[in-house]
């Protein structure tokens, strides 16, 4: 073969082999275009769940209950008070998330210690009603003892009668592990003192209790908004031992409803009278009306101490109509008691 017809050959061999790789790359580009994953590679990926602000909630007034009325702000005294609508909403945003979270509800329960007596916490100090109470305040008397999530047997803290709670895991144990939606914080506690609701409540009715202002408001959820459907002055509880205790602040179920809540004269076990239309929500404090006295038996509408200053035994007084305005609409495991100070 001469040295021109090698040359010829060598020349096709290279132009042939170049052919096939431009054919490969161009194939592998079409190979990379399609964009073929294996399928175990595809995942879903989850929403993450809204958390819900203080500026998602929003409020819209639908007065339906329109008698002794109060404006957002209003004279009293030499003074101006108001309702405080971003407490309100700040502790709404508390119920709402907990409740998109979904789980089991559960609420603390020791009534007049019908539960039995918790046992006495370390440290514990006793305050000026000469009763043992925990270092944030909360009295051992009706209360719930709450004990180390770890199950040492610690006892941590009390927890207050109506305090609203998500339950942990199973709810057949002796023992129950709790998640705080009133209070913060994971515990332990004994399973006759918790009150299982299970996962159906729906908490989209508020009463809002200002015991500064000295005022109550009334809410519901419907749709995205909460509707304002009463604005009304209100007496709460006053600090003054050895009987009548100021209405603790907090995150309450209402738990019972009496048309007449019996009370006794201070000391005894004398029966003095009756609130009408009584909500109880912690403890012995209800929303209730005007208190009668005995022998008097009909019912009092108003008293012109309503709205001004503390002076009740912890129970929240209203007007006695208002008072059964939301003793006929406050539903049992769908509405709280939110009192802000």
């Amino acid at each position: 073969m001469s040295l021109r017809n090698l040359f010829a050959l060598f020349f096709s061999i290279i132009m042939l082999a170049q052919s096939g790789c431009d054919a490969d790359s161009r194939n592998e580009g079409k190979n990379r275009d399609i964009g073929i994953i294996p399928e175990d590679t595809i995942h879903s990926i989850p929403k993450e769940k809204k958390i819900v602000t203080q500026e998602d909630i929003v409020l819209k007034k639908d007065l339906q209950y329109d008698q002794y009325t109060l404006e957002d702000e209003y004279p009293y005294q030499d003074t101006v008070r108001k309702f405080q609508w971003e407490k309100i909403k700040k502790e709404i945003v508390r119920v709402e998330n907990a409740v998109s979270e979904g789980g089991s509800w559960g609420v603390l329960s020791n009534y007049k210690n019908k539960n039995g007596e918790a046992p006495t916490i370390k440290d514990f100090v006793r305050n000026d009603y000469g009763r043992v109470s925990d270092q944030q305040g909360v009295e051992r008397y009706q209360s719930v003892p709450l004990y180390d999530a770890e199950g040492d047997t610690t006892l941590v803290r009390y927890g207050r009668d109506g305090w609203l709670v998500k339950i942990n895991g199973s709810d057949t144990t002796d023992f129950l592990s709790v998640t705080g939606v009133s209070m913060e914080g994971t515990y332990l506690l004994p399973k006759r003192y918790l009150l299982s609701w299970g996962d159906s409540a729906l908490f989209n009715k508020v009463v809002a209790v200002d015991v500064t202002n000295q005022n109550i408001a009334v809410l519901e959820k419907n749709g995205k908004a909460w509707h304002i459907l009463s604005m009304n002055p209100a007496t709460s509880g006053v600090h003054k031992p050895p009987h009548a205790h100021e209405t603790p602040t907090g995150i309450f179920a209402i738990q019972e409803k009496k048309e007449k809540m019996l009370y006794v004269k201070d000391g005894t076990s004398e029966i003095a009278g009756y609130a009408p239309y009584a909500s109880r929500f912690t403890n012995g404090a209800y929303i209730h009306g005007v208190p009668v006295q005995y022998p008097r038996k009909n019912i009092i509408e108003y008293s012109p101490s309503l709205g001004t200053t503390p002076r009740s035994h912890m129970c929240v007084r209203n007007a006695s109509s208002h008072a059964k305005f939301v003793y006929e609409w406050a539903t049992i495991r769908q509405s709280v008691v939110i009192v802000i100070d």
